[in-house]
């Protein structure tokens, strides 16, 4: 492949992401406003970290020209806290 085709596939596979994060925080944000119950919100919120990670590594690579190594700190880092906030909703047992 070359470097072109794989940066085209990369972004596609960006977008598609930030496609299915964005489906997966809403329908989270969605449940957290039906049922009140604060660990899906905090579970909103680690989806959305999540996906916000994924798609600014691509655009700190791609529009910023901050370089790969750099779009690969600023995903993990994001990734990382979103984790974090994920594992939080899952010990969260107030409503």
């Amino acid at each position: 492949m070359t470097p072109m085709t794989v940066t085209s596939v990369i972004i596609g596979l960006k977008v598609l992401s930030l496609l299915l994060g964005g489906l997966i925080t809403y329908l989270t944000f969605k449940a957290f406003r039906t049922t009140q119950f604060r660990s899906l919100e905090a579970l909103s919120v680690g989806f959305g970290i999540i996906t916000a990670g994924t798609f600014l590594a691509g655009v700190v690579d791609q529009v910023f020209d901050a370089g790969f190594r750099m779009g690969q700190l600023v995903e993990s880092v994001l990734v990382t806290a979103g984790f974090l906030v994920i594992v939080y909703s899952l010990y969260t047992t107030r409503p």
